[in-house]
């Protein structure tokens, strides 16, 4: 007996032994716990510019800026910094974000109006990591530019997502007192704000139409209609069962409604148009379809991506219990790395300007690692950094990209 007992524990060791050398084989391979390796500074130093140069070629369309977090200061920052650019270099007038569109509508009136305050216009997009004062900083610039610009020149903010209901209700019925239309039986979906649950699924996708059928026959704008079919796409996804499903579905409405924005831009005599979102949103490859893949596929070249990344970074991410917290993370990219030891806080990397036979120019264009966290923090990424990092060629995602050394946390305001 006493045989049998070591043998089954000489056996359990072996297979711990097995367990941590494959452990060690998958953090050698996959970046480990330690910092990664650096690119050639010299060279990286040599290509790498301010934000301030960024250059965009000409007959591109929608130009994607691309976020590696949702929770880091510097990120939220770079979408005003690239945006000022845009409006003052390229007369860019749309600033489209990964926020509902009823949401940002209210935003929207906001940049025209001055009722209310910048800060409960954030708190309209529907999600805490925008109740930042870089996202104030944002409205508060195309609100100050909209005072001061000549008729048929003003900014205007959009929202391309639909992950939220309660603002398009509010428009909805705006939009329904505006043209003296009952919209009785549509005001019973909701009970205190949330779903009334006496109604099928299939009867509120029936109702929400036959409302949309009133407003065409009342004259609607296409903006107005536009409230509803994004009310529509959120009952869309609603109905999916399959969470992979659902994920490729968003995106899919993602591009249709960034399309939908720049043809009303174009309309507006507007030929380019300007987006951010997280960089697996707005990247133009990768294991999905996702939203930039899909309007890469449509637009070409026309279609113009910047995405991001850090070295270090303290970010801000709820944890299962919704509770936010900051962790830190490397992202493990040799680029960079690079930056960090060439003492850069932050450069811009315009992949076509870097040569392809250079070193930095075939590092771009291999397989590599990047930081890619989105709005979750489990206890697993710190076992297993691969989790948080993607290994994908940043040049086959990104026409360019902008690294940040040391990302900061956002701070959520706790009050509007």
């Amino acid at each position: 007996m006493k045989k049998k007992k070591t043998h089954i524990v000489w056996k359990i060791l072996l297979c711990l032994f097995i367990i941590l050398c494959l452990l060690g084989l998958i953090f050698t391979r996959f970046g480990g716990f330690n910092t990664g390796k650096s690119a050639n500074v010299a060279e990286l130093k040599e290509y790498a510019k301010d934000v301030s140069e960024l250059y965009i070629p000409k007959d591109v369309k929608v130009v994607a800026l691309g976020e590696a977090t949702h929770g880091n200061a510097e990120f939220q920052k770079l979408k005003l910094d690239v945006f000022k650019n845009l409006v003052e270099n390229y007369g860019v007038k749309a600033f489209a974000i990964e926020g509902d569109f009823s949401g940002c509508e209210k935003v929207n009136d906001y940049i025209h109006t001055g009722e209310g305050t910048a800060q409960e216009a954030a708190a309209s997009i529907g999600f805490k990591i925008y109740q930042t004062d870089q996202i104030v900083g944002i409205i508060e610039y195309m609100r100050d530019y909209n005072e001061k610009a000549k008729d048929g020149e003003d900014l205007r903010f959009y929202g391309f997502d639909m992950q939220r209901y309660n603002n398009s209700f509010d428009l909805i019925v705006n939009i329904a007192e505006k043209y003296g239309v009952n919209i009785s039986e549509f005001k019973t979906l909701l009970n205190d704000g949330k779903w009334n649950e006496t109604f099928e699924h299939s009867v509120r996708v029936e109702i929400v139409k036959e409302i949309k059928t009133q407003f065409e026959n009342a004259g609607a704008t296409d903006k107005e209609l536009h409230t509803i079919d994004v009310l529509l796409q959120y009952l869309q996804i609603q109905g999916v069962k399959d969470p992979n499903a659902g994920m490729d579905l968003r995106d899919a409405l993602m591009a249709e409604n960034v399309e939908w924005i720049l043809n009303q831009e174009q309309a507006l005599g507007n030929e380019m148009i300007f987006i951010t979102g997280h960089n697996s949103h707005v990247a133009k490859w990768g294991s999905y379809d996702a939203m930039g893949k899909l309007l890469d596929e449509k637009l070409g070249n026309q279609y113009y991506v910047i995405g991001t990344d850090f070295h270090k970074t303290k970010c801000n991410l709820p944890t299962s219990s919704g509770k936010r917290t900051n962790q830190v993370f490397y992202s493990h990219n040799p680029l960079a790395k690079a930056a960090k030891e060439a003492k850069l806080d932050q450069c811009y990397l315009d992949f076509a300007s870097i040569p392809e036979d250079s070193e930095l120019g075939n590092q771009v264009r291999e397989y590599t690692f990047m930081g890619n966290l989105g709005e979750q923090y489990s206890v697993m990424m710190r076992l297993l950094p691969p989790s948080y990092r993607m290994f994908q060629p940043p040049a086959q995602l990104y026409d360019a990209m902008i690294i940040v050394t040391n990302a900061t946390p956002i701070e959520i305001h706790t009050e509007v």
